[in-house]
């Protein structure tokens, strides 16, 4: 059996799986987010560890499988939130920043004025933002009285919730991370495979507090029997959206997944280059096999299923996501009619703080139908810009574009994604693909499965062909383009500052 640990913003869950990666039983627990200030976001470091132990033990005993013959742990997490802890103790200095918080956003403007940007993008694959872990790990040593000496003198450990939950399963024997977390945290230079020394340097992290790099499919140490009654090896350790990218079996470079969730996360498989983007998304590390790192486009699209919940919540058009597709049917197309639902401006690869959501093409016709239909034709429409982008950095097409997330029960969204890409969607058979993930690739460094198994494991529920015509298709395109042109700027619009 294999034990997946997946440790993600709202909760913590665990499954396991049997040799043909069938869950056999599952555990967990939600984790509560603090707000202790507009735009901060804290998450208590010890409630991560109690609620993944909680979940694994009972994913164990749902299973009745003894802990001794547990093959493998696998690990994903929460990218990006980041924390500190004693060395000796174990005893966190401070609550863990989580992904969202937004409190280092002036840091990375004085980064960004020191001409830093360019340097961090080539080296690291990143933009410059609060979003990364860099500068959360900074502010904690620069607001915990005495800790910068601390960590200086070695007596303080940091990392991402990977680190932190690698160092309590193996009672501190290992502090490590793997190449995926890394290359989230603006530190980690995707050439030379290692922390970069210049940029650890001007971030103004010591050196001796950051864990060690390892390969995502590798050897982490061994959980304590203390914790679930036998010694249990770690096996494999991935970001949250690699895992989902693994767990969707998208191994070869071209291929492609997305999660529709209140956003969108894709990511496209770059294979063994790190592609540098010059369409605005970031180059990161999908994981890391042998002695090979293998490497991921990744492009967001701000407001998906925010989308469809402002249909709802905002306008009383639908009574919840699931009627979304009924009220769509109600008409034959958008007639026309084009939402662009940018509520906090636009991403990839347009990067618009100042566009505002808008609605073209209204008639005396127009129906909520209409409304709904356009709304979700938005999610598709936004999710080709970024791989259209993908495709462009890249230099190679899509090969397929395999979806998860609420979003993907919607027939008539995926049948729309499929005809505006020209590409097969599919729509796989597990919903918890990152789980997944983290247990494919533990059983893949184990030498139960090879790579060519992977691929029979994860199978398509349905496959969405394109239908419509190549005209039509870019006749509906360019009226989307169109309509994101005219939403661009629009805060900047003199009258409207």
């Amino acid at each position: 059996m294999i034990l997946s640990l997946d440790q993600g913003t709202t909760s913590s869950r665990a499954i396991m799986f049997d040799l043909e990666a069938g869950m056999l039983s599952q555990g967990q627990y939600d984790i509560k987010q603090s707000f202790p200030r507009p735009g901060w976001v804290e998450h208590d470091p010890e409630q991560i560890w109690e609620s993944q132990l909680a979940a694994a033990r009972d994913a164990i005993s749902g299973s009745r499988v003894p802990a001794a013959e547990i093959l493998a742990i696998g690990i994903t997490n929460q990218r990006e939130t980041a924390l500190i802890w004693d060395r000796v103790t174990g005893v966190p200095i401070y609550p863990a920043i989580v992904w969202q918080d937004r409190r280092t956003a002036e840091q990375c403007e004085d980064i960004k004025r020191q001409g830093l940007a360019a340097e961090i993008a080539e080296k690291t694959g990143l933009v410059v933002d609060a979003y990364f872990s860099a500068t959360k790990l900074a502010w904690i040593l620069d607001h915990v009285p005495g800790s910068r000496e601390r960590a200086e003198r070695g007596e303080l450990l940091a990392g991402t919730i990977d680190s932190w939950l690698i160092w309590k399963l193996t009672g501190g024997a290992v502090h490590a991370t793997d190449v995926t977390n890394a290359s989230r945290t603006m530190l980690f230079n995707l050439h030379e495979r290692k922390w970069d020394e210049r940029l650890i340097k001007v971030l103004r992290i010591p050196r001796a507090i950051l864990p060690e790099v390892r390969m995502s499919g590798g050897e982490f140490g061994v959980a304590q029997a203390q914790w679930f009654g036998a010694e249990i090896p770690i096996r494999s350790v991935l970001g949250d959206q690699q895992a989902a990218l693994f767990g969707h079996t998208c191994l070869d470079a071209g291929s492609a997944k997305n999660t529709y969730g209140t956003g969108c996360f894709i990511l496209m498989n770059t294979g063994t280059e790190a592609v540098v983007s010059t369409h605005g998304l970031l180059t990161t590390v999908a994981w890391g096999m042998g002695d090979e790192l293998y490497y991921a486009l990744e492009g967001s699209v701000f407001v998906a299923g925010a989308a469809v919940q402002w249909l709802e919540e905002g306008l009383g058009l639908i009574t919840g996501p699931s009627d979304s597709e009924d009220k769509a049917r109600e008409v034959e197309d958008s007639e026309g009619v084009v939402v662009v639902p940018a509520f906090t401006g636009l991403g990839a690869p347009y990067w618009d703080m100042y566009a505002r959501g808008a609605v073209f093409g209204l008639t005396r016709g127009t129906t909520a139908g209409h409304l709904v239909r356009a709304t979700l034709e938005s999610l598709a429409f936004q999710s080709r810009d970024v791989i259209g982008a993908m495709e462009k950095d890249a230099g190679m097409p899509l090969t397929g574009l395999r979806v998860d997330g609420g979003a993907v029960r919607n027939d008539l969204l995926m049948q729309f994604q499929s005809d505006i890409l020209g590409s097969e969607v599919t729509r796989t058979t597990y919903a918890e693909t990152t789980a997944l993930g983290a247990a494919l690739l533990a059983g893949l460094t184990s030498g139960i499965w090879s790579r060519e198994e992977l691929e029979s494991f994860n199978k398509a529920e349905k496959v969405f062909s394109p239908q419509m015509e190549q005209e039509e298709r870019e006749r509906r395109y360019g009226a989307w383009k169109d309509a994101v042109a005219r939403t661009m700027g629009w805060e900047k619009h003199e009258g409207r500052q």
